[in-house]
């Protein structure tokens, strides 16, 4: 359980073209600014009653950026976009998951696989 949660624990995060963290595992994730403000996690971008989405990408704009960025805890960052949104609190959790899942995506699956 300890390793696991030392897993979800950044080392490091930077930003300038893109979100980048430095996990203590050694892994180094990149969220592009845009894809990230599209999955926002907020009560403003996702109703708390169904966890539908609400925000409508297209309303994103194409040079989003992050204007200030700052951990929530032990637990998050809390990112001020160049859109004026501020309310999102990203759990390293959450992060996580997404560079896990964005992995899993990538691989190619078995020969023969559909």
């Amino acid at each position: 359980m300890a390793l696991e949660l030392n897993r979800r624990k950044p080392k490091d995060v930077v930003y300038y073209t893109d979100l980048r963290v430095e996990w203590r595992d050694g892994t180094l994730s990149h969220y592009p600014f845009r894809a990230l403000r599209d999955v926002c996690p907020c009560a403003a971008c996702v109703d708390e009653l169904t966890g539908k989405k609400v925000l409508d990408p297209k309303s994103i704009p194409a040079n989003i950026h992050i204007r200030g960025c700052e951990y929530v805890g032990n637990y998050a960052l809390r990112i001020t976009w160049s859109d004026g949104h501020s309310s999102g609190i990203y759990s390293f959790r959450f992060l996580r998951e997404l560079h896990d899942l964005a992995q899993s995506q990538a691989q190619p699956g078995p020969a023969g696989a559909s």
